[in-house]
């Protein structure tokens, strides 16, 4: 049987009425500001291009790990929804995926997907094995149209900035085919940024399809003119990198390191630990120091050019061998683990923590260090601030456990308000729609609660939804 579909104007909001009340004041305050959206994984070249999205199976399926990771968990093959370049029949993946969408229910991927069918497409009838075809017909035919190439979609989500994140080994051509659309009279103005993200060439123990540390620094000499296999050339062509990045627009950096430890090695120590990560057998042990080593560099770059750096670590990465050989990187198989801050972070934080100037943000996929490591940390160091809910925590509940358990001690003004970390381009509206929504519910219970005057909390409503990112990283 067909069930409607409607989106409620009160989702997520808090149940009390005279706190539900006070958020849809806060709410109606936020609810149609521009789109910050500093950290993600969109692909440039939709917006170089404009070329027409391909189907509804590869707009919404194959790029989501969010989607295909719950199906996997049900024992769906990948293969079967065209996974990892498998070629299947888009319309039957589309099948499979509406026939187990009940698999989402209570998540964070079946918000944002009602979201995307009721305000993108417009859909008032429930998605599902019975509604499929449907769907698949109805959003085909809209991908045909000019409404939904990737600029007009820009433009009709509110989006006023976005940044991508590319290796320092991509060529960047599509945001320089961006920067010149910006730049032709009468052309498309949409602001599309990078973001460096150096860990093919920071992290010794890297491996992708296309080789791994030592292929990646012989291309990084050969982009930069450098002699990137020695410890000398290697920071330089890093710093030119960096700069040709910022001419594309970048304001930040991004790192994905497997813990947040850092090191602090004098230039001695640094060469003669280079020469032995760039030898072939490099031990587990030399690989993390190495990696610990370069995130303080990497503080030392960002003072000097203004670069904001972002440390997200704490992902055991292609936790699954087999899934990893079969289908590559990014694949739904990246699991958190315990991570710690204190101890870790002490390096770096000693040695550029008291700048100003400087602007680290911190994520983290262990709350248990929210209240007892990182708000302490981002409450006193200067140099630090604290990022959203992310990833696996990108939820309503991971959201306010995040705001319960750091404002108390880092408050509000160290942290940095929302980021959607999304290659899902259709979810990006949804996101920060919950986020907002969330935010002003949390501010809403602090009024009620008479810990915090309403107006106090009008200001701070639009600082959370727009005005701490765009701040944060300098945009």
């Amino acid at each position: 049987m067909t069930r409607p579909l409607h989106l409620h104007p009160d989702r997520l909001f808090p149940a009390d009425p005279d706190t539900r009340a006070i958020a849809r004041r806060l709410y109606a305050l936020v609810a149609h500001l521009p789109i910050i959206s500093p950290h993600g994984h969109t692909d440039p070249a939709w917006f170089a291009t404009d070329a027409p999205f391909e189907n509804a199976t590869a707009l919404l399926l194959e790029p989501d790990h969010y989607v295909f990771r719950m199906l996997y968990s049900q024992g769906i093959a990948l293969e079967s929804l065209g996974i990892g370049g498998h070629t299947v029949d888009p319309r039957a993946a589309w099948r499979i995926f509406a026939a187990n969408y009940h698999l989402f229910r209570g998540t964070p991927s079946h918000m944002w997907l009602q979201h995307v069918w009721a305000d993108v497409f417009g859909f008032d009838v429930a998605f599902g094995a019975d509604t499929a075809d449907h769907y698949y017909d109805t959003i085909n035919a809209a991908l045909a149209t000019a409404a939904f190439r990737p600029r007009a979609l820009f433009d009709r989500f509110g989006i006023e900035v976005i940044a991508t994140t590319e290796s320092p080994l991509d060529d960047l051509a599509h945001h320089a085919a961006i920067r010149a659309e910006n730049a032709r009279p009468g052309g498309w103005q949409g602001r599309v940024v990078t973001a460096f993200r150096p860990d093919p060439v920071v992290d010794p123990e890297f491996v992708a399809d296309n080789g791994g540390f030592l292929a990646n620094l012989a291309t990084l000499s050969a982009l930069t003119g450098e002699d990137a296999l020695t410890y000398r050339g290697y920071l330089a062509a890093l710093r030119s990198r960096r700069a040709a990045f910022a001419a594309m627009g970048a304001t930040s950096t991004d790192h994905g390191h497997p813990t947040a430890a850092t090191a602090d090695l004098t230039d001695a120590q640094a060469a003669a630990l280079f020469a032995r990560v760039t030898r072939p057998g490099v031990s587990a042990a030399d690989a993390e120091l190495f990696r610990a080593h370069m995130l303080t560099v990497m503080a030392g770059m960002s003072r000097d050019d203004g670069l904001v750096m972002q440390i997200h670590p704490g992902s055991f990465r292609n936790h699954n061998d087999g899934l990893f050989r079969r289908f590559g990187r990014d694949k739904g198989a990246d699991i958190p683990m315990a991570t710690d801050y204190v101890t870790a972070l002490r390096p770096l934080l000693n040695t550029y923590g008291n700048d100003p100037a400087l602007s680290i943000i911190v994520f983290t996929l262990d709350e248990t260090a929210y209240a007892r490591e990182l708000a302490p940390l981002a409450g006193h160091y200067p140099a630090l601030k604290l990022g959203p809910a992310w990833w696996f925590h990108d939820s309503p509940e991971g959201m306010r456990r995040f705001r319960e358990h750091v404002t108390e001690t880092a408050g509000f003004y160290n942290t940095v308000g929302f980021n959607d970390d999304t290659r899902a381009f259709l979810s990006i509206p949804a996101r920060h729609d919950v986020a907002r929504r969330i935010d002003c519910g949390f501010l809403a219970r602090l009024v009620a609660e008479h810990r915090m005057d309403e107006d106090e909390a009008a200001d701070l409503a639009p600082d959370l939804a727009y005005n701490f990112a765009k701040r944060a990283y300098r945009l």
